[in-house]
């Protein structure tokens, strides 16, 4: 692995009252996170390609790491996002290298599919600064009920010489949803927008 991986955390989060109501089944959310080495820290290198290719390494054994903690058939997976966080001695060009459509392809497989975009963020910061993740459904981009996101922070990371790579994954939209749009059920799953 080329990745230099410092440290692993999971994250999962399960809704089960929203406004004084129950959420039948839960919602559940996980965020798989890992803090690594940024082997570019602190000055400009043109070709980036070992993020790129770390980016896909990462995509694998993060959207596996998700999928587990959900403990749920990779089919099952509703949505999906990405993000990194570069440390002070890293550019955000990095933060978007290792979220490479490279990152993407693992992940789908990771996922069964995944016809949509991965949503993603990006941006620098440094220890203990939150790290939001982008969600959206993984077949149809215009599934409403399903726009949402994940907060996530380490207290030590990521450090100046870093990147925080994080996958977020669901097993469902957001609770109670109401405002209209495209449904599971109308999901074609073809183009990735419907």
């Amino acid at each position: 692995m080329k990745a230099q991986i410092r440290k692993i955390a999971v994250f999962v989060e399960e809704l089960r009252q929203e406004m004084g109501r129950e959420v039948t089944p839960p919602t559940r959310k996980v965020a798989a996170v890992a803090v690594i080495r940024n082997p570019f820290a602190g000055r400009y290198v043109e070709d980036l390609t070992d993020l790129i290719d770390i980016g896909a390494e990462l995509g694998d054994l993060l959207g596996r790491r998700c999928v587990d903690a959900l403990g749920i058939e990779p089919s099952a997976v509703e949505s999906y996002g990405k993000a990194a966080m570069v440390g002070e001695n890293g550019e955000l060009e990095h933060a978007a290298a290792i979220l490479h459509p490279a990152l993407g392809k693992p992940l789908r497989a990771a996922v069964e599919k995944g016809a949509a975009l991965v949503p993603s963020s990006k941006k620098r910061g440094g220890p203990g600064q939150t790290l939001d993740i982008p969600l959206g459904h993984k077949d149809a981009a215009y599934v409403r009920s399903h726009f949402d996101g994940m907060d996530i922070r380490l207290a030590d990371s990521p450090r100046a010489g870093e990147i925080m790579v994080a996958v977020a994954l669901t097993d469902s939209g957001r609770p109670l949803p109401r405002i209209g749009g495209l449904t599971v059920q109308e999901i074609e799953g073809k183009d990735g927008l419907r």
